[in-house]
């Protein structure tokens, strides 16, 4: 007999909150509620665990007709728990060429920090918590698979980040989708579902509809072992961070070209990503970076020019060092 389909032990919440709670969390707390099974079971929990000291805030997208009824949804509910809600409406239609989950993204934590900020004559709120879980996690390390990603995108999402003055959470990491609506049905709570998680133009949907059951056929534990991979990309990440700041503390920044030279190919690469990201928030794709670093190698006299497109703008020699600025494509 094949293993069940998921994990349905409604404990897996209970102790993936309270090892989030015996972890001394800031407080007070917000909970991104959008009203779905898993941001209801967090707000339900995070109430239950912290009265008076939590807050809910929704984020009104705008991008489907049903957005008015989410709302109304949520205003029930934490008038039923009495818990204050915060909602923020944005405008989150994708720009050209900019991908739909992205730009929900960017606008929502634009939201928060907008939220964070209307709060300021309150009580401040100290720790924003996100409901997403395990198959969350595996969706999005199965999406930087499929994109050829490097560590960043292995390493998948962190249980915790810094924002600005914020701290943001994700209690629930390690618990299924599955074993979170047995949760909510233990008690009897219902929840809304977003028609736009079934639409199957979008990725994650088709990965949730005919992936993550194949694996569960063929590795049930599969969601811990991902989780556990992730971890490790983000620890062998985090060192090669240290290595690049170590790295342009030698080189300079911006970093002076014959100190680039020195450093063995996979170093200079990794000091390069560092310094586009940290100083500028570039990403170079492995086209531009290989191209830079063919430049650099090339880069024997005082004469050789470099300007070369990276991420939203250019390389340049200036001197004897690398700048990056926006711009357009490369000049002739």
């Amino acid at each position: 007999m094949s293993a069940p389909l998921h994990r349905l032990d409604p404990d897996d919440l209970e102790q993936a909150m309270d090892a989030f709670a015996a972890s001394a969390p800031g407080l007070p707390l917000a909970v991104a509620f959008s009203g779905g099974a898993d941001s209801t079971a967090l707000l339900l929990a995070c109430a239950e665990r912290w009265p008076g000291q939590v807050v809910a805030w929704h984020v009104h997208h705008g991008l489907q007709a049903a957005a008015d009824d989410f709302e109304r949804h949520c205003t029930a509910l934490c008038a039923r728990l009495r818990v204050p809600l915060r909602v923020r409406r944005v405008d989150a239609r994708a720009a050209p060429g900019e991908s739909p989950e992205a730009a929900a993204r960017i606008r929502r934590y634009e939201a928060f920090d907008a939220l964070a900020l209307d709060g300021q004559a309150q009580a401040a709120i100290k720790t924003v918590v996100i409901a997403q879980h395990a198959d969350d996690q595996v969706e999005t390390l199965l999406l930087a698979l499929s994109r050829g990603a490097g560590l960043p995108g292995l390493a998948a999402m962190p249980v915790r980040w810094q924002r600005g003055a914020l701290a943001y959470a994700r209690p629930l990491l390690t618990v299924s989708a599955a074993a979170i609506r047995a949760w909510l049905r233990q008690r009897g709570e219902g929840w809304i579902e977003d028609p736009s998680n079934s639409d199957p133009r979008f990725t994650r949907n088709r990965i949730r509809a005919r992936l993550l059951p194949a694996l569960q056929e063929a590795f049930p534990s599969f969601r811990s072992t991902f989780a556990r991979s992730a971890a490790h990309a983000a620890q062998a990440q985090d060192i090669l961070a240290e290595v690049a700041a170590q790295d342009l503390a030698t080189c300079g920044q911006p970093p002076r070209i014959a100190a680039l030279r020195a450093l063995s190919p996979a170093r200079q690469a990794n000091a390069l990503r560092h310094w586009l990201r940290t100083a500028h928030g570039q990403t170079p794709s492995s086209a531009q970076l290989a191209a830079l670093q063919a430049q650099i190698d090339a880069c024997g006299t005082r004469g050789h020019r470099i300007e070369l497109k990276v991420g939203q703008g250019r390389v340049r020699r200036v001197a004897d060092v690398l700048c990056w600025e926006p711009g357009g494509p490369d000049r002739p």
